[in-house]
């Protein structure tokens, strides 16, 4: 057990702050806290809820730069990076105040009834345990529509982005009843006992494959909803007639977003054999513009790995991915002195046994793999226990999208264009990637009580 959360600046190594976690004593305070202030907001007219979240974009806007910075200094995210979620932020706040009206609208529905219609009504409080690589946003997209049906919130953040967790306590707190945001600075080994809670209503968790079966099995022995967003292993498909130079900028981008900590990214890059060497030439002539530098400075491109046990593990996999036959082209330069830098990598020739396949790397590190054809490429991507997005590089629209449509396993599938998230679209997984979803107006109503009303004489 340990008493102390220390967050540690990955470009510097220095301890930012020390916290101490939570009670079991202070964590059931501030459920039951959360519970009385969820009863009064669930029975508030739409429009206020709608109004609150109104507040909540104003202090996001004016609190931007702020923000960024502490994304910046507690996980290494480039600072023009760290500014651009939170504007993502501003925007999924925008959607769902403009749309939630129309989405909660009751369906009316013709029967014996004189009235009767089925509608979306709160649930209670959602657990959330949030990972750290977008520390702002993975949060708003499940507390934004969860607050506006009339459902409270605790959220249990990473450890290296508690300073983070509480700063967006503070920001609900001045937009909407103080008790309808918690942050719980709680060990692992506490959650099962918040999920245990019977005040708690459904569990959202973004994180392990291991952690979201841990949340599963909890959520489902006491008959809990839940949403698991897992990771993936996401493969970007290049087939021989696509548009390389596209297809090269569109895997650069995508790989090395965030320092390549991205769970929708070009994981595995697979690509038909007869493209081998235009593909490497044009792949290292782009990669060479990003370059580290101190991720405070507007013009990074590339930050630290977040944490130094995350730097350890990728390098493992790496090392263990070459031993196997896999070869790299291509490894840059990182900063001296301190920092948990990694450099960024390209390795080619990794079969479907190899590390570089298998598992997802959090990192900026390239796998490509060579196929004869488009149906051993198809095979290929769907050869993983990953489900969360995959791309498809071709000219041959129509032929692209029935790939997309009828041969690729997974929850996203973009033709010539790397996945992002959109407030607009709904997101999330398949197999081992988790299940249920985020954002648009599925979003919105995955933790809402679907509540069928008949009225008679």
């Amino acid at each position: 057990m340990h008493n102390i959360i220390k967050t540690i600046n990955p470009t510097t190594e220095e301890i930012i702050k020390e916290y101490e976690y939570y009670t079991i004593s202070q964590v059931r305070n501030i459920i039951d806290s959360v519970a009385l202030e969820q009863d009064k907001w669930k029975k508030q007219n739409l429009k206020l809820r709608i109004n609150s979240i109104k507040k909540l974009s104003q202090a996001l806007n004016e609190n931007k730069q702020d923000l960024a910075t502490c994304i910046t200094n507690e996980m290494g995210k480039p600072i023009s990076q760290s500014i651009s979620e939170i504007e993502k932020c501003i925007i999924l706040c925008e959607y769902y105040i403009n749309n939630s009206e129309k989405f909660l609208k009751p369906s009316i529905i013709s029967n014996e009834f004189p009235k009767s219609y089925y509608t979306y009504t709160s649930s209670g409080i959602i657990f959330g345990i949030m990972p750290w690589n977008f520390p702002v946003w993975q949060v708003m997209r499940f507390a934004i529509p969860n607050l506006i049906i009339g459902n409270a919130i605790l959220l249990k953040h990473s450890p290296n982005t508690t300073e983070m967790s509480l700063k967006l306590e503070q920001l609900f707190s001045n937009a909407l009843p103080k008790n309808l945001f918690k942050s719980l600075l709680i060990e692992v080994n506490m959650a099962e006992s918040v999920i245990k809670d019977s005040k708690i209503s459904g569990v959202t968790i973004t994180g392990s494959k291991k952690a979201g079966a841990s949340v599963a099995m909890l959520s489902g022995a006491n008959i809990k909803k839940c949403v698991l967003e897992l990771g993936g292993n996401d493969p970007y498909i290049i087939l021989e007639d696509a548009d390389i130079d596209l297809a090269v900028r569109e895997c650069v981008n995508s790989r090395l977003l965030n320092t390549g900590q991205v769970c929708i990214a070009a994981k595995r890059i697979i690509i038909c054999k007869s493209l081998k060497s235009e593909f490497e030439k044009k792949l290292i002539e782009y990669v060479k513009k990003f370059q580290y530098s101190n991720p405070t400075l507007p013009n990074s491109k590339l930050g630290p790995i977040a944490r130094k046990d995350l730097k350890k593990s990728i390098s493992n996999q790496v090392e263990n991915s070459l031993k196997n036959g896999a070869k790299c082209i291509y490894k840059n330069s990182i900063p001296d002195g301190k920092g948990y830098y990694y450099p960024v990598t390209i390795l080619t020739d990794v079969d479907k046994n190899n590390v570089a396949f298998k598992e997802e790397l959090f990192g900026p590190v390239f796998s490509i793999t060579y196929v004869d054809d488009t149906q051993q490429a198809i095979q290929y991507a769907n050869m993983s226990e990953y489900g969360l997005s995959a791309v498809l590089f071709t000219e041959n629209i129509e032929k692209g999208e029935n790939i997309c449509l009828n041969d690729l396993n997974f929850g996203t599938c973009n033709l010539n264009k790397m996945v992002s998230s959109d407030p607009r679209l709904p997101f999330g997984g398949v197999k081992n990637s988790g299940f249920g979803r985020e954002l648009s107006e599925i979003g919105l109503k995955e933790f809402a009580n679907l509540k069928t009303i008949n009225v008679t004489k």
